[in-house]
């Protein structure tokens, strides 16, 4: 199957996806783990993104994936060594999306002392639902965040309990990695993260946001 973005991308796509680990204290907890001292980074190929009503892949490598709700953020002004009194000015458009992951084979990565970059970049792991404006969200620190399978809420939380509010990782990103217009940053999941198996279907919300349904095959 070729690789397309899901079509209503704005312009011009994303170069990369930026994704955030343990940036809720209580999924770092249930990953038998603590928040780190800073925001914890890692990267997703963009041929991982998936749209709204597609399907999720299961990979035969893998026995137990794992979804994880987030709501993404969309960089509008790239930039480098951003100031975080005005991060948020740099984020054009806001969706709810959905970091996939095989946890078996992260599992045995870290391990190893190995990158999770397989267990985190399967093509069609990055679902993102359709966008909305910056500017008609209110608050991105005060948006409660929910998915559910087959009708059942697996996952239910706040933007407010990040540990690393979303100007935090703008700025801290910008001084790694020089930020470019269409950048996706997945800003981390709160608890409940829970297998998915062949035949589930998801719906995962953002407060205030178009939400995102995925079905899962095998």
């Amino acid at each position: 199957m070729e690789f397309a973005f899901p079509s209503y991308l704005p312009d011009p796509p994303p170069g990369k996806l930026l994704c955030i680990g343990k940036n809720y204290a209580r999924h770092a907890e249930e990953m038998h783990s603590d928040v780190p001292d800073e925001p914890m980074v890692f990267l997703k190929p963009r041929t991982a993104l998936l749209g709204d009503g597609e399907v999720v892949r299961l990979p035969p490598e893998s026995d137990d994936v794992h979804h994880e709700v987030e709501l993404v953020a969309r960089i509008g002004q790239g930039g480098r060594n951003i100031p975080q009194s005005g991060a948020t000015r740099h984020v054009s458009h806001y969706a709810v999306g959905l970091d996939v992951t095989a946890r078996d084979v992260q599992a045995a990565a870290k391990e190893r002392g190995h990158p999770w970059s397989v267990a985190k970049g399967y093509d069609t792991f990055a679902p993102v639902g359709r966008f909305a404006a910056a500017s008609d969200v209110a608050d991105p620190q005060a948006l409660g965040i929910e998915l559910t399978v087959n009708g059942e809420t697996r996952q239910s939380g706040s933007t407010r309990h990040m540990a690393f509010p979303l100007a935090e990782l703008v700025a801290y990103c910008s001084r790694v990695f020089t930020l470019e217009e269409g950048d996706l940053l997945f800003t981390g999941t709160p608890e409940g993260v829970a297998p998915l198996r062949a035949g589930d279907e998801v719906e995962a919300r953002v407060e205030g946001l178009p939400p995102l349904r995925v079905n899962v095959r095998s």
